[in-house]
């Protein structure tokens, strides 16, 4: 008996000393944290999230960079919660973030994407991440886009078309193109990451479209809903339900396709071997997908990827690569539908290139749109696609004269760093010449970074680049432009990617009028 209860005092004691062990190491780690400035909630315990859901969403952004601007040094922090996020907005301290090879770790928020992406190029992490980037890397190579420039013509030309039956419908009465260049970019990535038409610019909803965007939605109204951060609550609400039902959709469409390419690669081989027999060895060239590049290198590596791993990297082309164009080509829009100056050079520009011709753009015509270049940079200063990127720190970072502990959160905020008055005079101001070579010598590299930097910069830029310039290309031919809108009362909102509130209401004119 005496031994028993020696036992337990020598437990309960382990367990005590255990306790205190944690609770003095959060506190430390918080006091960490604390040593940063930032905002104090009116609550304890719950951090800012009293004040957060109050804050309408379309002034959400407005409401950050009031607080962003209150810190000079350009770091603060922010307690959701026992969550704290430490923001930086400066090029200095990015430049710190993105040049390092430690920290690349994603932050917790990509958790939510993970049923849907797995551990693709986008989530993934260490030696996983070093191995799939290294062999998808070739699969973005210019000479390999250029087969992608049709189907972006293809589309672009029905984008045209659903614009001119809107024109009929509404008349003089302006109506919202986000929605249509985002179906348009939907349209694009799925024929090339895929190689299926799944027509999402038609009036009829596809259901892998209709299935995609619920994805979209289910991840960003979880993401604003902190008691929804245990999946156990989450799958059991409704919009978890949903969520977990367009995933699987998703995964049964995208596995389908990969087995059914891979079932079909002999068979075409062997076509193409008889046709190049009969015509004398001039085969017709088939237009691929990536799906297609990514098995015929998956083939030749030491360690190929199972259907799983390729799927994760496909969705992962979906997603990053559907939205985030989309966005850019309607913020594109907006504003040079509020500027007659810049939508008369870039009319001027193409009347110099095109003449009147009717033919569609083609690769070799894009290097020649210099001026419509700097309108896209300008217009991802003012408006990125992806507004912050978080990471999770896998050990302590000095930020002089503050310590970030590992653990925590840390997000970079890009639509804060690419209006620092420092680096962009007048930063609010739209002027596309503050990219010409002359303008842009002296800038600090990482003042701007619209498809991140470093290590884990967006793979795929050139090909958003390539698909914005055709499509906006074959656009802009054709109409003269009027927003709704301007820069003053348009409010934008991160929704995954940066979205305007209320739309990009327009009006549409034929360059003839």
């Amino acid at each position: 008996m005496e031994i028993y209860w020696v036992t337990l005092v020598c437990l309960s004691s382990i367990v005590v000393c255990k306790i205190i062990q944690k609770i003095y190491k959060y506190y430390s780690w918080r006091t960490k944290i604390d040593e940063i400035p930032g905002p104090r909630g009116r609550f304890p315990i719950i951090g800012m999230v009293w004040e957060i859901t109050r804050v309408k969403q379309e002034d959400q952004m407005q409401w950050l960079h009031k607080i962003a601007n209150q810190y000079k040094n350009g770091i603060f922090r922010i307690w959701i919660g026992i969550d704290p996020t430490v923001h930086i907005n400066t090029p200095e301290h990015a430049e710190v973030i993105l040049r390092s090879t430690k920290h690349i770790d994603k932050s917790m928020i990509y958790k939510y994407i993970v049923p849907w992406l797995g551990k693709g190029l986008l989530t993934s992490t260490g030696e996983k991440w070093s191995h799939d980037r290294k062999l998808i890397t070739p699969s973005f190579h210019f000479r390999i886009l250029e087969d992608f420039a049709e189907v972006m013509v293809e589309k672009a030309s029905i984008l045209n078309r659903r614009l001119e039956e809107k024109v009929k419908l509404h008349g003089s009465k302006s109506f919202d193109v986000f929605k249509m260049t985002g179906k348009c970019a939907l349209d694009i990535i799925c024929e090339t990451a895929m190689g299926i038409n799944v027509d999402a610019q038609s009036e009829v909803e596809n259901e892998y479209c209709q299935a995609v965007e619920c994805i979209s939605t289910g991840i960003m109204h979880r993401r604003l809903r902190p008691w929804l951060k245990l999946d156990w609550i989450f799958y059991r609400t409704e919009k978890g339900k949903q969520l977990k039902d367009a995933i699987e959709k998703t995964h049964e469409k995208c596995v389908h396709l990969i087995e059914q390419r891979k079932a079909e690669k002999q068979q075409k081989l062997k076509i193409v071997d008889d046709t190049e027999a009969a015509d004398g060895g001039i085969g017709k060239t088939t237009r691929r997908a990536f799906l297609d590049l990514l098995l015929e290198t998956n083939e030749n590596t030491v360690k190929p990827l199972t259907i799983e791993e390729i799927r994760e990297q496909v969705n992962t082309f979906m997603f990053a690569g559907h939205d985030t164009t989309g966005a850019l080509m309607g913020w594109v829009l907006f504003c040079i539908g509020n500027d007659e100056k810049v939508q008369k050079s870039i009319h001027q520009e193409l009347d110099e290139i095109f003449g009147d011709s009717n033919e569609p753009v083609t690769t070799k015509q894009i290097p020649q749109l210099k001026y419509l270049d700097r309108v896209i940079k300008e217009v991802l200063r003012l408006f990125p696609s992806v507004s912050a990127i978080g990471r999770t720190m896998s050990e302590d970072l000095e930020l002089s004269p503050y310590t970030i502990p590992a653990g925590c959160t840390l997000t970079l905020q890009i639509y804060q760093l690419h209006r620092d008055p420092r680096h962009w005079p007048n930063p609010t101001h739209f002027d596309p010449d503050r990219f010409l070579p002359e303008n842009s010598r002296d800038r600090h590299p990482y003042s701007y970074i619209p498809f991140s930097g470093g290590l884990r910069n967006c793979i795929g830029q050139k090909f958003a680049l390539l698909e914005a310039k055709i499509v906006l290309t074959e656009i802009l031919r054709k109409w003269r432009i009027k927003s709704r809108d301007n820069h003053d009362n348009v409010k934008a909102h991160t929704a995954m990617i940066l979205r305007p509130h209320e739309g990009i209401f327009m009006n549409f004119y034929p360059r003839s009028y």
